[in-house]
Parts: C-alpha cells; sequence; structure tokens
C-alpha cells in the first residue's frame, strides 16, 4: 500500500521540525561532556517526564502489546504492568539518591559506591556490555517493528526501510545530544499518542467489528479480553499476575523499568534541575506509561482478532509478506492499513516518532556510556570536552549502523526480543535495590551476578526448549525466569559474604555523597563518629516509612487509573467510575504526602 501525496507531505513537514530541534539544540550541545549528555542539569521535570515516556513509545512496544493479547489475551499485559511496582519505588526512593549522586552517567556510579580496579573493570566492562551490545539489541528490536510497519503500509525492503528510518534520528541525535533528543521527544510523544488513539477509532470502526460495543461483545475475543488471569485456572494467573508481582518487578533488569532506576532512566533523573524535579519527571514518567498508554494499542489488538483471527487470514490478504516476520506481533501494522489517505500519513509519522523517540534516547545513551565510562575513563584521560563530544557524535553513528545490521540478521520477533532481554537480567535486581542501603554489597556481588545471569540466559535460550522446562502451572520461560533469579541470587549472596568489603574510604565518600540513611549503613557511620570522621553531619532523618506509604500510594492510585479507563472501554461504567474515585482520592493523599518528604 503506497502512501498518497498528501501523506508524504505530511511525513516530510515531521521530518523538517524534527531536524530543525536538532539543530537548534546543537548551539549549546557541543559546549562539554555534561551539555552533550545531560543538558547542563538545567532540565525541568515535565519536559524530563514526557521523554521518558516517549522513549519507551517506541514504535515495537505496540507491535509487542498486539503479540501479547492476540497471543495470550489482555492479562499477559501483566509482564510490564508489574513494573510499576519498581517505578514507583524508583520515584519515591530512588530518583533522589541518583540526583543527589552527581555522576554523569549511572555506570559511573561504580566507582563512588565501589573502589579499587574491580570496580573500575566493572564501569568499562558494563559499558561495551550495556552500552553497545545490549542498548544494540534493544535498538534493533524497535527496528524489526519498524521493517514489518514499513514492509506492511509501504511495501518497501527490509534494508530500504532500516535506511531511511535510521537518517534523520541519527542527524538529530548526533547534533543535539540530550537538548535535541528530549525536545524531540516532547514533540513527538504528542503526535504518537494522538496517532495510537486515532487507530484505536479507526479499528472499531471497521464494518467487522461495529464498534467499541460489538467489539467488546464479540465472541471471537471473549476469551481473550479479561484484565485479569482466570484465577480458577492457576496456569494462567500463577505466570501472569503471581510471578511478574511476586519476582519479576524486584528481581530483574530491563530497560526503563531498572530496580532503582538505570539506564536512559537514571539519565534524565540525572539531567534535571534538582531532586524535585527529579522525582516529578519519574513519576509522570509512571502514569502516563502505564495509566494512558496501553488502552488504545488494547482496542487495536482486539480489533485485529476480529478482523485477522489467525495468521492464515494475514497472509491471505497481504500474500507478499515475508514469512520470517509473520507473528502475531505484525497485526498491528496491518490494521493500520485501514486507514484513509492523510490520517495514514499522520499515523505513519506517529510510528516514525515513537521509533525516533526511542532510538534517539538510546542512541544518546549508549554514547554516553561509551564516551564517559570507556573512552574517557580508559583510552583518553586527557581528552577535551571537545574531543569527547565529537566522540559521542561518532558512536552516535556506529550504534546505529549495528542496531541496524542486527535487526536485518537475527531479529523477527519483538516477543522472543522481549522474553531474552527479560532473562539475562534476571536475579541482578535485587542488587540494584540493595547497594544503596547495606554497606556489605561489594563489586564482586554485582560481577558475580553479571556473569551467572549471561552463563545461565544462553544455555537456557539457546540450548533449552521452553517446551522441556514447563512444569505444573508454569509455563517453560517462567520457569527459566525462576530459575535464572534463584541461582543468580544465591551466587551472588554467598560471593558477597564470602569476599572482602569495600574499603572503609570508599564507603565514607559514598555515603557523604548520597547520605541514604538507614540501618544498613549503621556499623559505617558508628566507626566514622568513633574515628572523629562524621559522614552523616548530624544524622539524616530516615524517611523510608513515608516512601513506602508513598510507593504503595502510588501504586494504587495508577493501577485504579489504569483500569477506570479500563472499564470505560470495557462499557462498564460503575467499575471506571469507583475505580476513578480511587484514583483521585490516591492522587491527593500521594501529593499531600510528597510535600513533606525533605527533598533539594
Amino acid at each position: 500500500m503506497l502512501l498518497q501525496q498528501i501523506d508524504w507531505i505530511i511525513i516530510f513537514i515531521f521530518f523538517v521540525i524534527v531536524l530543525t530541534i536538532g539543530y537548534v539544540a546543537s548551539r549549546t550541545a557541543g559546549k562539554s561532556n555534561e551539555e552533550f549528555f545531560l543538558g547542563g542539569r538545567e532540565m525541568p521535570w515535565w519536559l524530563l517526564g514526557i521523554s521518558m515516556v516517549a522513549c519507551t513509545f517506541s514504535a515495537d512496544t505496540p507491535n509487542l502489546v498486539t503479540g501479547f493479547v492476540r497471543e495470550n489475551g489482555v492479562s499477559k499485559n501483566w509482564a510490564w504492568w508489574a513494573f510499576l511496582i519498581t517505578g514507583m519505588v524508583t520515584v519515591f526512593i530512588y530518583a533522589r539518591l541518583w540526583r543527589r549522586s552527581n555522576v554523569v552517567t549511572d555506570l559511573e556510579f561504580y566507582e563512588i559506591r565501589y573502589g579499587g580496579k574491580l570496580a573500575a573493570f566493572l564501569r568499562g566492562f558494563r559499558s561495551i556490555y550495556l552500552g553497545i551490545f545490549f542498548n544494540t539489541l534493544i535498538m534493533a528490536t524497535v527496528t524489526l517493528a519498524a521493517i514489518k510497519i514499513g514492509g506492511i503500509m509501504l511495501g518497501l525492503d527490509p534494508w530500504v526501510i532500516v535506511v531511511g528510518a535510521s537518517v534523520v534520528v541519527v542527524i538529530y541525535s548526533a547534533l543535539g545530544g540530550i537538548k535535541g533528543v528530549v525536545w524531540a521527544d516532547f514533540f513527538q510523544y504528542g503526535i504518537a499518542m494522538f496517532g495510537a488513539v486515532y487507530a484505536a477509532v479507526v479499528a472499531v470502526r471497521q464494518p467487522e467489528v461495529g464498534g467499541l460495543k460489538g467489539l467488546i461483545s464479540n465472541p471471537a475475543i471473549q476469551s481473550k479480553i479479561n484484565a485479569m488471569p482466570d484465577l480458577s485456572d492457576p496456569s494462567f494467573w500463577v505466570p501472569l499476575l503471581l510471578i511478574p508481582i511476586a519476582v519479576q518487578w524486584w528481581a530483574v533488569w530491563y530497560p526503563g523499568a531498572e530496580p532503582g532506576g538505570g539506564g536512559y532512566i537514571a539519565q534524565r533523573m540525572l539531567s534535571a534541575k534538582d531532586e524535585k524535579n527529579a522525582v516529578g519527571a519519574t513519576l509522570l514518567f509512571n502514569f502516563a506509561h502505564y495509566a494512558l498508554r496501553p488502552w488504545p494499542w488494547i482496542i487495536v489488538a482486539l480489533a485485529s482478532l476480529v478482523i485477522y483471527p489467525d495468521l492464515d487470514s494475514i497472509l491471505k490478504e497481504f500474500p507478499n509478506i515475508d514469512q520470517t516476520y509473520l507473528k502475531d506481533d505484525i497485526a498491528y501494522p496491518v490494521m493500520l492499513t485501514k486507514l484513509g489517505t492523510g490520517w495514514r500519513g499522520l499515523v505513519v509519522a506517529s510510528i516514525i516518532a515513537a521509533y525516533m523517540s526511542t532510538i534517539g534516547t538510546h542512541l544518546n545513551w549508549g554514547s554516553s556510556y561509551f564516551v564517559n565510562d570507556f573512552y574517557k575513563r580508559f583510552v583518553k584521560p586527557d581528552a577535551t570536552q571537545k574531543e569527547m563530544v565529537g566522540m559521542g557524535r561518532l558512536t552516535t553513528v556506529l550504534l546505529m549502523i549495528v542496531a541496524g545490521t542486527f535487526a536485518l540478521t537475527i531479529m523477527d520477533n519483538a516477543t522472543q526480543a522481549f522474553n531474552i532481554l527479560l532473562l539475562s537480567g534476571a536475579g541482578s535486581g535485587a542488587i540494584y535495590l540493595l547497594r544503596w542501603f547495606w554497606w556489605r554489597i561489594n563489586a564482586f556481588s554485582e560481577i558475580t551476578a553479571m556473569i551467572v545471569a549471561t552463563v545461565m540466559a544462553v544455555i537456557l535460550v539457546l540450548f533449552v526448549d521452553d517446551a522441556t522446562m514447563a512444569t505444573g502451572y508454569l509455563d517453560g520461560f517462567t520457569v527459566k525466569l525462576l530459575l535464572t533469579v534463584s541461582v543468580v541470587s544465591v551466587a551472588w549472596i554467598a560471593v558477597t559474604f564470602l569476599t572482602k568489603p569495600e574499603d572503609e574510604k570508599t564507603l565514607r565518600n559514598f555515603y557523604r555523597i548520597t547520605k541514604p540513611g538507614g540501618p544498613g549503613w549503621k556499623k559505617i557511620i558508628e566507626k566514622a563518629r568513633k574515628d572523629n570522621d562524621p559522614v552523616d553531619d548530624g544524622g539524616a532523618e530516615w524517611q523510608m516509612p513515608k516512601q513506602l506509604l508513598l510507593v504503595f500510594i502510588g501504586c494504587v492510585t495508577i493501577y485504579s487509573s489504569l483500569f477506570s479507563i479500563g472499564g470505560i472501554v470495557y462499557g462498564n461504567m460503575m467499575q471506571a467510575g469507583i475505580l476513578g474515585v480511587v484514583a483521585i482520592v490516591g492522587t491527593f493523599f500521594l501529593f499531600k504526602i510528597l510535600n513533606t518528604l525533605r527533598l533539594n
């Protein structure tokens, strides 16, 4: 299906605006390393919050959600809805600590929390592992979605789509740095959200669907429509609800939902004006990410089941689809072919916006790791600010090339990639939560978790079939996840107690900088006082009970908002009204208590 002239004009205007943003931002981005990667640490909460939600609103996310709904129903989304818990923990506990650390990247954290050659190794290795390999794998997943959408809607070859989709985002990311990315995110999020909502409206207006009421009552989707797993069948609710809430949120590292914050979320917290703006940004992000965005995608996915109940029906209408990409997640771009002229161009622009916001973020984030934590730290310690910015721009281009190559050669399914990324971070999450509050965790703890998790992921993904691992109420992948979490957790805890703690000087310096407080640092604080070298300036107030209350209220408020909107979609106005009231009351108490929290 080819776009018409008006569609191309709309897309062209979109590209011009984005490139203009990059050009304007480039006037200050090249001044210093901190300007290029952190925007001078002067960015407001609302801009950073929108940027966070924009970069997680990628071109592959609608495909991923569509695949979830078609394969396992709406309740499968608990695989990522459960991450709200760690999101709230990041907002109310860790955002202020990250901003207080004053590092340039979250990897620089390693050399203020740990000491010696092991800390340096950890920082350098993860700059390559996360910034290059892991990061490009994520970008390849996003680019795979662009390939599928472009193939269905435009009939373009994969390599044409990869090259075309990459050029503009590389230009504005390399020119404007984080400012260019963040301001482009702000513009792109509005476009992307409008496109998602309009795509849902068009989907339910299809004659086969018969409107929203016709969709919800259609027999073809009754087995998929419930947002909660069937509690009478443990084979459904245990892996879809219990495991994510009981284990996954704290045990698994995943980009954008790192326990304790990290990656590009930490980068934006570090870019904030102060602690208040860091907290405000992450709170806005979690509300928009979990409460506002899911339902337009879910509606399109459900409508696709009515029109295309199986993959054969998609192939029948689109016989030229490459069999490599014929998975359930392709139903989303297939549904976009229902759009009319003009609107089609706008929605395609919204998909491009979603793609570019995510890729732009990952390019800047990945290059910040390479430049700050590898090039500057190990290759050229005396690099000038100009040289670091230049290296950042060069790395931006190279990362895109690698990601495009991955997308064209090794990726074929968004759900598959999601599972691989989830498994490779399993078991390490607890370290990221505890390392701020327990002095005993050391560099060996993190290195052990990283190595064991990687080895487990390679073995279980490449050599063990999911079907052979299934047992009782658990599917094969869930068993793999629990096994990895257990093995990795036992390994790093054992190594923590079998190895020496970090030296006293390093621990005291870390506490002086971040002042996390709590009983986990009692031994260090008391020893420092005895040595007449106090680290707590008289003792910081322990606010954890209040913070945990905020985490609970935040989860209740956002989940209530999510399912209140769901009640409106499903025509259950009583559910929508009750949960809407809960969300409003929760918001009131949330801000009332938050205002009493000590923030700088």
